[in-house]
């Protein structure tokens, strides 16, 4: 393949947007919320391996001169391992890597000092979420002494599910996407309601 030529239609400089969150459950609107970007990959999975296939279509499409932009080290990786060799295989290749809520952006081109700053960084973020799960266990088990804790809570009340069942019943063909969005849950949710599921997307035990 005539790489010269690949690069001149893929263009260069795009800003292209990676993000990630751990299940479908979750949403990934508040990730890169006003940053203007040309093109954006998401993965619901975890972040433990980098062969998520959303991520590995990312590292395919970046060429030299673009950047991939990230909410955080932590959405491109959670391994700190997996998190330098992206990032060493990325400006190695002339792609710069800009983390938003860390304030850093690496290019290729920096020093030593930039290399373990990166390496500090990771091996932090990866301490405070071990130091989080900690604390939600904690809590957890503390309630449980106390007799309080109560697991899940129901997303919406009865009379809200009740709703949303007659406007399915009304309109089968109702779109699912924005009666969702219209009750604040996501739409696996709204399909455990419609299947009688009633479970809950929120915990009583915050970390």
């Amino acid at each position: 393949m005539d790489n010269n030529k690949d690069e001149a239609t893929h263009g260069t400089g795009h800003r292209v947007g990676y993000k990630r969150v751990s299940t479908a459950d979750q949403s990934t609107a508040r990730q890169l919320d006003g940053i203007e970007l040309d093109k954006v990959f998401e993965d619901k999975a975890s972040g433990k391996s980098a062969e998520r296939p959303e991520l590995q279509a990312a590292l395919k499409y970046l060429r030299r001169g673009d950047t991939l932009v990230c909410h955080s080290m932590d959405r491109l990786s959670r391994s700190l391992a997996d998190l330098l060799k992206i990032v060493s295989d990325l400006t190695s290749r002339g792609v710069a890597v800009q983390f938003v809520k860390e304030g850093k952006t690496f290019t290729g081109d920096d020093d030593k000092e930039a290399e373990l700053m990166l390496a500090m960084l990771g091996a932090f973020a990866a301490f405070e979420r071990a130091m989080i799960r900690e604390r939600q266990r904690e809590g957890i088990e503390i309630a449980k002494t106390k007799g309080v804790y109560q697991g899940r809570k129901q997303a919406l009340t009865d009379a809200q599910v009740a709703e949303v069942r007659e406007k399915v019943a009304a309109d089968p063909g109702i779109d699912k996407t924005a009666l969702a969005r219209e009750y604040g849950i996501s739409r696996v949710t709204l399909y455990r309601y419609l299947r009688n599921e009633n479970q809950n997307e929120e915990t009583s035990i915050s970390p």
